[in-house]
């Protein structure tokens, strides 16, 4: 019998794993959740004797069991081919004493690819499935918010999907130069990209309204439509994540660093949470997982709440050379509240209702003692970030993003026990931020755009920028709308009606 998800904020409503994944977020808003996560740990010998593809399938059979495996391998040739630079997919490097898992060699050139290479080949298979989808045949619109990488990811892997349609919101100004031409030179009959006048959370909250707008999703199925989303809030976003935390503990014990059964700490970069997520999830199916060590910029609402139990987002919003992370609600958290809570539907309700009615809530303190045995956290303000990325090339030889660069800093103050193998997950390019990465190592980057520096960089430090990035000057910016976050229903309805000529 396959396992049910429900809400993280009841058990009224449940769902298969398909019509979870298609349907992205429950309809009170909640977030998809099932409870027996740990009840069916994998095989860590056989974990550690397979590639990344095998332990993709063993992920997913495991917490979306009731896709057929014929289905699922499909997916998974599909999401983890030649689209990637490596046939590692996730490989793991030394970085002094610690351990980079790279997660940037997908198409996009950041750690979403991974998840997004998956979701639409996911959202396919239920679409077809008549059992998972309410109506045959009928068109998903994608609506997603974001802070710079699931953006660009997300189109990328929609782009041209029959039957399927993408809108994407990221704030004006307020992501990368590459990040933005990534998205905004994105080519597809089926895509829609908008700038939102105000920052990530205004786009993310306002996406959130839309899928809790009844009157658009009664307008939008009297022409054949529903919307789902693709950020982490899915949770066939989060389950394919889980994937590479199983995959760079086997890449570990054969390369010899760790025996079997071992216990390791990840410490990862951290916005809204599903990253780190994905972390915990690994640990309850059995990946002997010591720390999570939970890492932000100087919009660090998460590493407060992990300090104090109380989560705050009532505070000056900070544009960092970090932007993916320039989160103050961390949506994914919910899920851990849940988890953590034993399964406190009544709890998570409450918090979140006072999360957007006053911007603050402060959770039970048994909660917080469960929460802090596996995570811990700490921050890094842009100077620390520059540092971070000056002296782990010059010590290392080795180039990393700015979102990387807070995690390792984090990292490298973190005390370190006997015998501790630790591994910083790094997640995007550090050719998507070659401006600041560029500053970092000291040089000038005045009169120079984010092409110029990408060159510089290359030439100063003997690597290669992704073809994929260095080409991006060469596109056509296609798309130019911006809107205020009140418009946003408007526009996700006209997109449709313009993709799906309805």
């Amino acid at each position: 019998m396959a396992v049910a998800y429900h809400s993280t904020r009841s058990f009224d409503h449940t769902v298969s794993a398909k019509q979870a994944i298609l349907q992205g977020i429950a309809p009170d808003s909640g977030l998809y959740i099932q409870d027996s996560i740990g009840e069916k740990p994998l095989d860590l010998v056989k974990v550690c004797s397979q590639d990344f593809k095998s332990t993709a399938y063993d992920v997913l059979s495991t917490l979306l069991d009731d896709y057929l495996p014929e289905e699922l391998n499909r997916c998974i040739e599909g999401a983890y081919g030649t689209q990637w630079d490596t046939k590692t997919i996730t490989p793991v490097s030394a970085i002094g004493d610690d351990w980079l898992l790279e997660l940037f060699h997908g198409p996009t050139s950041a750690f979403k690819d991974v998840a997004l290479q998956m979701l639409p080949r996911l959202m396919s298979v239920a679409r077809e499935d008549t059992n998972a989808a309410s109506t045959s045949g009928q068109n998903i619109m994608i609506v997603t918010a974001t802070s710079g990488d699931t953006g660009k990811a997300a189109l990328e892997g929609f782009k041209d999907v029959p039957g399927m349609g993408i809108t994407v919101f990221y704030p004006e100004g307020k992501v990368s130069d590459i990040q933005r031409l990534q998205m905004v030179t994105q080519k597809g009959s089926n895509i829609a990209v908008c700038a939102v006048n105000g920052n990530f959370d205004d786009a993310q909250n306002a996406a959130k309204a839309i899928f809790a707008n009844k009157k658009l999703a009664q307008e939008l199925a009297g022409k054949n439509t529903v919307l789902s989303s693709a950020n982490s809030i899915n949770i066939g976003r989060l389950a394919p994540q889980v994937t590479y935390y199983f995959d760079a503990y086997a890449q570990l014990v054969a390369k010899g660093t760790i025996t079997l059964g071992q216990k390791i700490t990840f410490c990862v970069p951290t916005g809204n949470f599903g990253d780190v997520l994905a972390g915990y999830f690994a640990k309850e199916m059995g990946l002997p997982v010591d720390r999570l060590i939970v890492a932000s910029n100087s919009n660090k609402v998460l590493t407060d709440f992990l300090t104090t139990g109380t989560y705050d987002r009532r505070r000056a919003f900070e544009k960092t050379i970090s932007p993916s992370m320039d989160i103050l609600v961390s949506s994914n958290l919910e899920r851990l509240l849940y988890l953590a809570s034993g399964k406190d539907t009544e709890l998570v309700s409450y918090l979140m209702n006072q999360l957007v009615t006053k911007g603050i809530y402060t959770v039970p303190a048994q909660v917080m003692d469960t929460i802090r045995e596996t995570f811990d956290a700490g921050f890094a303000t842009d100077d620390q970030t520059r540092e971070t990325i000056r002296s782990t090339w010059e010590n290392c030889r080795m180039l990393i993003d700015p979102h990387t660069a807070v995690a390792k800093h984090v990292l490298d103050r973190v005390s370190r026990q006997t015998n501790d193998v630790r591994i910083c997950l790094s997640t995007a390019s550090p050719y998507k931020f070659s401006s600041d990465v560029l500053a970092a190592l000291g040089h000038s980057t005045a009169d120079l755009n984010d092409f110029a520096c990408m060159h510089t960089l290359a030439e100063i430090t003997g690597t290669n920028p992704p073809i994929q990035l260095s080409s991006l000057n060469d596109n056509v910016i296609i798309h130019t709308d911006v809107r205020e976050k009140e418009e946003l229903a408007s526009y996700v309805f006209e997109a449709c009606e313009r993709i799906f000529a309805c």
